[in-house]
C-alpha cells in the first residue's frame, strides 16, 4: 500500500493507494471533497470512482463531514464503529452539533483558512458497522481497534503488516507536546485506550491533526497524567465560565 498524507480543511487526509482501489481512513470536512478528487484524478491519474472506501471513526465535522458527498459521487461504501444511537441526538445534540460546526470554522480562522460550508448531516448511514478486531472489507491488511472516549464511538485503524494505527483523535498536539484532546467525554474510557494502544506496541501512530508520530514511553505517561478524571466537554466548560462569572459579580 501507498499512504498519502494531505492537507485537509482542519485536519490531515490519510488517503490509502492500492491497485485494486482507494481506501479513506477518515470521512474528513466538507470541504475536503474538491481537494480529494483533485488528488484522485489529477496526481494519481486515477477515476474518482476509485475511492472504494471510507471510514467514519466519529462523528465531528472533520471526521464525518464529507462521507455522505464522497458516497454520492463516487459509490464508495461507508464504514463505521458499532454503535445503537446517534451520537447528535434530541435537543442537546443538535446543540452539540450546532457548536462543534462553529468550532469548526473558528479553528480553520485560527490557521489561516478561509470560511467555507462545513454542514453535512449529523445522522450518519453507513452501509456496515465493524466492531473492535474485525477487517476493513476490501482492506484486510487494516483491523478495526475501538477507542472510545474522545467520543463513545471513536475507532481507531491498525494497518497489521507495518504495525503502524491511524488513531484519529486519541491525542493532539500542544506546543511541541502531546495531550488528550477536547473534549473527553468519558475519561475512564479514554485511559482504557491509551493503554490498549500503548500496549500493541505500534511501530508509529497516525494522528489527525499531526501526521505520523512515534511515542515513547515518557510521552504516553504524560499524556495520561494530563487526561481528566472527569468529563471535559463543551457544556462543563460552559457552566465552570458561567459559575466563575456570577462568583465574579458578587463578590464586587
Amino acid at each position: 500500500m501507498k499512504l498519502h498524507i494531505l492537507d485537509g480543511y482542519i485536519q490531515k487526509i490519510y488517503l490509502v493507494e492500492y491497485p485494486h482501489g482507494l481506501l479513506l481512513l477518515d470521512g474528513c470536512s466538507r470541504p475536503d471533497v474538491s481537494l480529494l478528487r483533485d488528488f484522485i484524478q489529477q496526481t494519481l491519474a486515477r477515476p474518482f470512482s476509485d475511492l472504494k472506501l471510507v471510514v467514519v471513526t466519529h462523528m465531528h465535522p472533520d471526521h464525518a463531514g464529507a462521507a455522505h458527498t464522497l458516497r454520492d459521487l463516487t459509490g464508495c461504501q461507508i464504514i463505521s464503529g458499532v454503535v445503537e444511537r446517534p451520537w447528535y441526538r434530541g435537543m442537546s445534540g443538535w446543540l452539540m452539533f450546532a457548536t462543534d460546526l462553529i468550532l469548526t470554522q473558528w479553528v480553520a480562522g485560527r490557521i489561516g483558512k478561509r470560511r467555507q460550508n462545513v454542514w453535512y448531516s449529523p445522522l450518519l448511514r453507513p452501509d456496515r458497522q465493524l466492531a473492535d478486531g474485525q477487517l476493513l472489507p476490501g482492506f484486510e491488511d487494516w483491523q478495526v481497534v475501538t477507542t472510545p472516549g474522545h467520543t463513545d464511538r471513536d475507532i481507531s485503524l491498525w494497518h497489521m503488516p507495518s504495525n503502524k494505527m491511524y488513531v484519529a483523535d486519541l491525542m493532539v498536539q500542544v506546543k511541541g507536546r502531546f495531550c488528550p484532546p477536547f473534549p473527553v467525554f468519558h475519561p475512564n474510557q479514554y485511559r482504557a485506550s491509551l493503554h490498549k494502544v500503548r500496549a500493541m506496541q505500534p511501530a508509529a501512530l497516525w494522528l489527525a491533526h499531526v501526521g505520523e508520530v512515534t511515542l515513547t514511553d515518557a510521552q504516553f505517561e504524560h499524556v495520561l497524567t494530563l487526561a481528566p478524571n472527569k468529563p471535559k466537554t463543551h457544556w462543563r466548560a460552559t457552566k465552570l465560565k458561567v459559575r466563575q462569572l456570577i462568583l465574579r459579580t458578587s463578590k464586587n
